[in-house]
């Protein structure tokens, strides 16, 4: 069963950056999907970014285009958040799902089986 671990949250400064990374483990193949939510409370999870294995396209969230780049790292089951332009209304829990196959809805949290415990992000002077 595949396992899902982010790291690389914490508190940052309007205009800053942050990097967030995900290292999936445990499964007898890549995941074929792997993607960013995030969500506050009493808020349901949103899409942030999201990545086929086999693709080198990436899917962004109207909120974050231009701002959050996901990348991955080659023959490794790990990808990567990089956050630029920060301001309050991106603080949020952000967890990293992923599923086997592709799912045309791939910005539904639904159609994830898989997701991680989540890392905090705060930006905030």
């Amino acid at each position: 069963q595949v396992q899902l671990v982010e790291s690389g949250g914490g508190l940052v400064q309007p205009g800053g950056s942050l990097r967030l990374s995900c290292a999936a483990s445990g499964g007898t193949s890549n995941p074929w999907v792997m993607a960013w939510f995030r969500q506050t409370p009493g808020k349901e999870r949103e899409f942030v970014a999201g990545n086929r294995w086999d693709a080198r396209r990436m899917y962004y969230g109207d909120s974050v285009k231009g701002r959050f780049t996901m990348s991955r790292d080659n023959g490794k089951n790990t990808v990567h958040l990089q956050m630029n332009s920060l301001g309050p209304e991106d603080t949020a829990v952000y967890y990293c799902a992923s599923r086997p196959v592709w799912h045309v809805n791939y910005y539904n949290p639904n159609v994830y089986d898989t997701w991680g415990q989540g890392t905090q992000v705060t930006v905030s002077s």
